[in-house]
């Protein structure tokens, strides 16, 4: 059994964004860490009396044939239902609502064993139960599966989609208010998307999920990421949605909310910045369309990507919020389209208009008619959607789907009620 801590493979030389702030930590904060954590340490000791038992979530991961960067969330949770003779956490059954993910204390620094490639793997969660790590492995390109477990929990899988070589474009996506419709101020919209709305209540983005289909139907292979400041508390609540509504499936990368050690709340921006650095360095032959919505810092965000990675930026593609929407988001950011010499812009209202600049850039081919985009996530029929396979994939490639290439093997199985999109049990 071999140990590995996180890790990302070897950066090359880039400047540094000035979207990250530079400075030292204020004594209060991290009196707020240790007040976090003390908290959480009498959450768990109270579910610990009251029988609940160490539970293991697992999210979508991604990699190449090399090494794979794994997700997970080690929570504690009530033992109270069953299916099919394996045991079925609170938080998994009720994650139709999100609140209820927040009510089950994590397990910071847990062990967990990752079983990939025929080797067997440990690492480790971080303080708020949360597992983000690298593993070096030699694995085939696709779709692929992995093995999770953790002392006192019973193990879990993981869908990882592993790059394959050659590789020239990729996608990166940020959800609300891109993909998502929100009518909220951005100040409630984390609180209430994360405590209140169910995955039937959001609306999608007209257009855009057909958009995404194209753009992977036109370059086959190409990964998808979902690049979002929500809390991992919320990962199966979105991942459901996404599924639902039919967008591309693909890894999540999500933040954790409360204090740090250098300040009061987690940076959003900083998030964006960081985890848009890394796919630079782990994907160095990937060019990327950033897509994002022009509510406040998506715009700045990928901007100053685009400048420090000129070469790694194939578009910009921004979503316009109506007037009322960009009101609720705390205004529109500034244009800086200007400051990106060379790299091309697209902005529109929603998929369809998108779509036709990117056919003016030679991006998607105008000729081709996008397949019915109904490559179906893991156990679908645990969403609450019964996508009737049979009709499903008629119109399409030997069953392949719009994305251009095949889901996980086993993709119609339902495993448990909570796992959708490759997260759950």
């Amino acid at each position: 059994m071999a140990e590995r801590n996180p890790a990302s493979p070897p950066a090359p030389d880039a400047p540094p964004s000035p979207l990250l702030e530079d400075r030292e930590p204020l004594v209060t904060e991290h009196v707020a860490t240790l007040l976090q954590d003390r908290w959480h340490r009498l959450r768990r000791s109270a579910a610990i009396r009251a029988g609940h038992q160490p539970t293991l979530m697992s999210f979508t991961g991604y990699g190449t044939t090399g090494w794979i960067r794994v997700f997970s969330r080690v929570v504690m949770a009530p033992d109270e239902a069953f299916e099919n003779g394996r045991r079925l956490s609170k938080v998994v059954e009720d994650g139709m609502r999100g609140w209820h993910n927040f009510t089950s204390p994590p397990v910071p620094y847990a062990r967990v064993r990752v079983m990939a490639g025929g080797r067997t793997f440990t690492v480790r969660a971080d303080r708020g139960g949360v597992v983000d790590a690298v593993v070096e492995v030699e694995m085939e390109p696709g779709w692929q599966t992995v093995t999770l477990e953790s002392d006192g929990s019973e193990p879990t899988t993981s869908d990882v989609y592993i790059v394959e070589d050659g590789v020239s474009t990729g996608v990166v996506s940020d959800i609300d208010d891109t993909v998502v419709v929100t009518y909220l101020p951005r100040p409630m919209l984390a609180a209430w998307n994360s405590f209140v709305l169910d995955e039937h209540a959001r609306t999608p983005t007209p257009g855009m999920s057909v958009m995404l289909h194209r753009l992977l139907e036109q370059h086959p292979a190409s990964p998808v990421v979902y690049l979002s400041t929500g809390a991992w508390n919320v990962a199966q609540t979105l991942s459901r949605f996404l599924s639902r509504n039919l967008y591309p499936f693909g890894p999540l990368l999500l933040t954790s909310w409360g204090p740090t050690e250098d300040r009061w709340f987690r940076s959003g921006m900083e998030h964006k910045v960081t985890q848009l650095d890394r796919l630079a360095r782990e994907f160095p032959g990937v060019r990327w369309l950033l897509i994002g919505d022009d509510g406040q810092h998506d715009p700045e965000i990928y901007a100053d990507f685009a400048r420090r990675h000129p070469e790694k930026v194939r578009a910009i593609v921004i979503r316009q919020l109506t007037p009322s929407q960009a009101l609720l988001a705390g205004g529109r950011a500034t244009d800086t389209r200007d400051t990106t010499p060379g790299v091309p812009w697209c902005y529109g209202p929603d998929g369809a208009s998108l779509a036709r600049q990117l056919e003016e850039l030679g991006i998607l081919d105008a000729e081709r008619a996008a397949a019915v985009p109904l490559t179906w996530p893991r156990n679908a029929r645990d969403t609450g959607v019964d996508p009737e396979p049979e009709d499903a994939l008629e119109g399409t490639a030997d069953g392949v789907g719009a994305a251009g290439r095949r889901p996980p093997e086993g993709l119609a199985e339902a495993r448990t009620a909570g796992d959708a999109v490759g997260h759950g049990r």
